[in-house]
């Protein structure tokens, strides 16, 4: 595994900066959830560290993405907010648009896939939003958000790929290191970058020594490829059970931002992910989607290794679509076995 030096904290050539993430976390206040934070012995043990769950699957819509979507929508003109707004999302980030539009009275439309976890796409719809489908394999979802911003005269707000999302995600780190002290290590997954990046900000300005690593399925590296090439890639619908993690690559706001603040990336299988899935439904009983255990995966199957030390976890989503799952379940004995668990 490769070192990075600590990046400068406050580093007034990128768009988003410490101060930022304090504004958010100021909106933010009285409107989403601080989420818990939660330890295992049992984890402990096997770890030889100690470990910190940042819990994000109990924040309002099931996951981190709301605190991006409120400080974002928070933000716009009046003019903006009586147009509406449009994103594009395969799940978590539509949820949290579409709350978030809700609250602050802003219409909101959604473009998501006509593959999203059947969960995700009707709890958009409960919240308020207009749905659009797509085929994945036909269709780029951006070029149709932006004909339909353009046509009716709405607002993109990315997933990830934005200041204020950036800015407000970065509030999961802030929490985190506030209740617990300082972190040795802070695993973070990643799909476009958006957490990843702003929780590297917090991190490297509470917890100056703190290593950032980003983690991503293997099957949609595209970020770890970027990050060691030094050059953007991209990866087209990438085949993964974390659905959160098929973005085509980092956007041109969070790139550069791992780039300085990221110590390093690393990838986790598909297997690695559901045995992870199911080992913290089991030990820490808590609902997590594939996506929300990318950074635990990271841990708990050893592709990041550590001992005595305090490790900050962070569990980005809850929304996990069980008829989806279902088709994984087979091999659970099989897991179960390789885990050896205790």
């Amino acid at each position: 595994m490769t070192s990075k030096t600590s990046a400068t904290p406050e580093s007034k050539s990128f768009p988003v900066i410490y101060a930022d993430i304090e504004a958010a976390h100021q909106r933010l206040a009285d409107v989403a959830h601080k989420t818990p934070v939660l330890t295992s012995r049992t984890v402990n043990d096997r770890t030889n560290s100690q470990v910190f769950f940042k819990c994000e699957n109990f924040q309002r819509t099931g996951s981190f993405k709301f605190r991006g979507a409120y400080n974002a929508l928070a933000q716009l003109s009046e003019e903006q907010k009586q147009q509406g707004i449009l994103t594009y999302s395969s799940g978590n980030h539509g949820q949290a648009i579409a709350l978030a539009g809700k609250l602050l009275g802003i219409p909101t439309t959604v473009v998501m896939p006509q593959d999203a976890p059947e969960v995700k796409i009707e709890a958009t719809r409960d919240y308020g939003a207009e749905i659009i489908l797509y085929d994945r394999a036909t269709t780029t979802r951006e070029e149709l958000a932006q004909n339909l911003a353009n046509q009716r005269q709405l607002t993109i707000i990315p997933p990830y790929d934005h200041p204020h999302i950036i800015a407000g995600q970065g509030t999961t780190a802030k929490e985190l290191i506030e209740e617990v002290g300082q972190l040795n290590m802070l695993l973070v997954c990643c799909g476009g970058g958006g957490l990843l990046s702003g929780c590297a900000i917090a991190a490297k300005t509470l917890s100056p020594n703190c290593r950032v690593i980003g983690v991503e399925p293997s099957q949609a590296d595209d970020a770890t490829r970027s990050f060691y090439s030094k050059v953007l890639q991209t990866i087209d619908n990438p085949n993964t059970i974390a659905d959160g993690a098929r973005t085509p690559s980092l956007g041109k706001v969070t790139f550069p931002l791992v780039l300085h603040y990221v110590n390093d990336m690393v990838t986790v299988s598909e297997e690695a992910i559901l045995h992870t899935l199911f080992y913290l439904w089991e030990r820490l009983k808590i609902v997590v989607e594939p996506t929300g255990v990318l950074a635990a995966a990271a841990l708990l199957e050893g592709v990041v290794t550590i001992a005595h030390s305090r490790i900050g976890v962070i569990i980005s989503g809850g929304n996990v679509d069980l008829k989806q799952m279902k088709q994984f379940f087979y091999p659970i004995d099989l897991l179960h076995k390789s885990w050896n668990a205790p």
